[in-house]
């Protein structure tokens, strides 16, 4: 063997196998050898020998909804997910990316999404295709990767940043550039109905591109229209849509939000529990947090952003257009504030594009910052979005701990971080969403045995993902491991200091290759893309 872990525990990702005591073999970057205690059988060598007493061997970890897209790129080391134990992410998410695109759309969707993922001034973007952004990461990447078809820059490719329907025409272009996208190993299609262009997509045309998707056995992953204000009702039109279009559906960041959403998560897995007893092919992802993060401009009224970029900060210019904006979000209920009114209390800096504006606003919620200015919360907002051109990212702190809990335990859950990296002081969910599952929802509160979170982090989303030789520890399987302490596994990042590292996670694999040795980053960059299987 290449490698042998004597004395491990294995959680094998079932999530019905009790633990057990083995020696595990890897070979060619493969479980070649499972060797039970008890067996009898031969125990298995190796030229290199971990003692993993005490530790627990799972599968590699899966973050269904990553928003590293162009961080892999940039941070070789990519500790914040590497050292979490997550060996493959799902990036292309909220319909929002990095292909495909031409020259135009390139530069708009750099700036629209510059508060998830920085500007990428430092990355050469020598792609433009889903094939070519994928051949891209195999030239080396610290974790595996998948990329999911995002609806809103195929938008902006085929229709521009109009709020209206799509003509035929350009809905069948659309239709064209999601089937190359899978072609080329897109694993699925991603929405973000909060976020233009792709919120200006009415239900006919989602459908369209679902049946796409669903002829290449992909599947779609909506952020859909509000997690507020009407939410049940948009988990319902997602349902809808997906069972017209007979295509799979994965709920991106599946929580009810804001307080008049307190306590009603089991109505939610209700309307689950009805669309799965009919057949239909659902599974969610969650993080284990109750804010949420994004861009300060998502908050805008969607009427605010048609045109792109240049267009809104047009608006936020123009006084009259900025008063009509402000009555939008403070009176009536935006949109992009999933039809709820904004309370400025609950929406804290965590980032900013501008590195001078950084003193004066992160940490803040706009509402503190602007009663150290003298001004009214919105005067603060609005220069805010001027000055750092759309970039600023935000906490949002509207979430409900019991729906948290009670949404994680469902059968079709699995792990998703939603982690956005940049900023100076980002979501802890970035750098400590598994260890936190592991540690405080588990061995803390108990809401999960380890058997069943395991399964949730693991064979769960591989299923998902339809990867036949991940998310198990199995002979034949991919060596994607990880080795964490139960005693002490722990998420180190806080809401004070989010870019802590986890405790308790000393070992991690790809392909048999150590990208995490005595809990330190090794300079191994095993990752690669992870492509959807031909269509037959």
């Amino acid at each position: 063997m290449d490698t042998v872990l004597r004395n491990a525990t294995v959680i094998d990702g079932t999530g019905e196998t009790p633990p057990y005591r083995a020696d595990v073999g890897l070979a060619e970057g493969r479980i070649a050898a499972i060797c039970r205690e008890g067996d009898g059988g031969k125990r298995p060598s190796g030229r290199r020998m971990i003692d993993a007493q005490g530790l627990a061997l799972a599968p590699g970890f899966i973050d269904m909804h990553a928003h590293s897209d162009l961080a892999l790129l940039a941070d070789p080391a990519h500790e914040a997910k590497a050292a979490q134990g997550v060996t493959l992410e799902v990036l292309g998410q909220d319909g929002l990316s990095y292909a495909p695109v031409d020259d135009r759309t390139l530069d708009e969707v750099r700036t629209r999404i510059t508060g998830w993922n920085g500007d990428g001034r430092d990355i050469d973007f020598d792609w433009r295709t889903v094939g070519e952004y994928l051949d891209r990461l195999d030239r080396g990447i610290a974790v595996n990767a998948a990329y999911l078809v995002p609806q809103g820059t195929v938008r902006m490719l085929a229709v521009g940043w109009e709020d209206r329907p799509a003509t035929a025409a350009e809905t069948g272009h659309m239709r064209r550039l999601v089937a190359e996208g899978l072609e080329q190993g897109a694993v699925g299609l991603s929405s973000g109905l909060t976020y233009p262009p792709g919120m200006y997509a009415d239900d006919a045309e989602l459908t369209e591109l679902c049946r796409v998707v669903a002829r290449y056995g992909g599947y779609y992953c909506p952020h859909h229209r509000s997690y507020g204000a009407g939410a049940l009702r948009a988990y319902g039109e997602m349902i809808a849509l997906a069972r017209s279009a007979g295509c799979a559906l994965h709920l991106a960041h599946a929580v009810m939000n804001f307080p008049e959403n307190a306590g009603r998560a089991p109505e939610l897995l209700a309307l689950l529990d009805s669309a799965l007893a009919e057949g239909c092919d659902i599974t969610l992802d969650t993080y284990p947090y109750t804010p949420g993060c994004t861009t300060l401009a998502a908050l805008l009224p969607g009427w605010a952003s048609a045109g792109g970029p240049d267009a809104v900060l047009a608006r936020l210019r123009d006084d009259a257009a900025s008063a009509r904006i402000r009555h939008t979000l403070e009176t009536e209920g935006s949109d992009g504030c999933h039809g709820t009114r904004v309370d400025w209390e609950t929406v804290e800096i965590s980032g900013v594009a501008t590195p001078g504006l950084a003193a004066s606003y992160t940490g803040k919620t706009v509402a503190r910052a602007a009663r150290e200015r003298g001004e009214e919360p919105w005067a603060t907002a609005r220069r805010l979005l001027i000055e750092d051109r759309l970039g600023t990212t935000m906490l949002h702190h509207v979430g409900d701990e019991g729906n948290v809990r009670t949404i994680m335990r469902h059968r079709v859950h699995t792990g998703g971080s939603d982690g956005i990296l940049h900023g100076a002081k980002p979501h802890p969910r970035a750098f400590g969403t598994f260890p936190h599952y592991l540690g405080r929802y588990v061995r803390e509160l108990g809401v999960l045995s380890l058997e069943e979170c395991v399964a949730h982090l693991t064979s769960r989303p591989a299923a998902r993902l339809r990867l036949p030789d991940r998310g198990l520890v199995r002979e034949g399987h991919r060596a994607d491991l990880v080795l964490f302490d139960p005693d002490t596994v722990a998420a180190g990042s806080t809401f004070e200091a989010p870019r802590a590292l986890p405790t308790g996670i000393p070992y991690v694999l790809i392909a048999g290759r150590f990208v995490m040795e005595d809990g330190r980053r090794t300079d191994v960059l095993a990752g690669r893309s992870v492509r959807r299987a031909p269509a037959a």
